[in-house]
């Protein structure tokens, strides 16, 4: 199967949990996806369409800049993304996140966090970023969910 990276973006802290829990049922190296200004409250409001997140969903060109990066992304077979669902898709720094790789060759399985939404255009959404690379269905999960139903579905999909 090769080597496993569990990278994640976490606006609140919820979508962190989740990807702690998956790098260890997938014995998985983990990386966050820190964007370049922070998200505050504010910028999370999804009611305010001028909040920051809002104006950033509506044109799907935007993408939030990002700091550090993964040294050695070649070593990696499989990425699992983690994610918030905003808007029933990935947020678009994910797709910067991509778009700093060549994925050639590689597994990429979307997992998200959602108050509700199930995983909507993620994939259609992100396919766009993931050139070369096999992009699987993902899953939304709860925060609550147990490493070992973690581990049940991340040997699933990886086989």
């Amino acid at each position: 199967m090769g080597k496993i990276l569990v990278a994640y973006f976490s606006a609140t802290g919820v979508t962190k949990e989740l990807a702690e829990k998956l790098a260890n049922a997938a014995g998985a190296d983990l990386h966050e996806i820190k964007p370049k200004m922070e998200y505050t409250s504010a910028d999370l409001d999804w009611t305010d369409k001028d909040s920051r997140s809002s104006i950033e969903m509506k044109d799907k060109s935007f993408r939030p800049e990002v700091v550090g990066s993964v040294e050695n992304m070649d070593a990696y077979d499989t990425i699992f993304v983690a994610f918030p669902i905003w808007w029933y898709v990935a947020p678009t720094i994910v797709n910067t996140f991509f778009e700093s790789y060549d994925l050639q060759g590689k597994t990429i399985i979307p997992v998200a966090t959602s108050e509700g939404s199930g995983m909507g255009n993620t994939n259609k959404e992100l396919e766009v970023s993931c050139k070369g690379a096999v992009l699987k269905e993902g899953k939304v999960f709860s925060k609550s969910v147990s490493e070992s139903d973690l581990k049940t579905w991340v040997d699933t999909v990886t086989e």
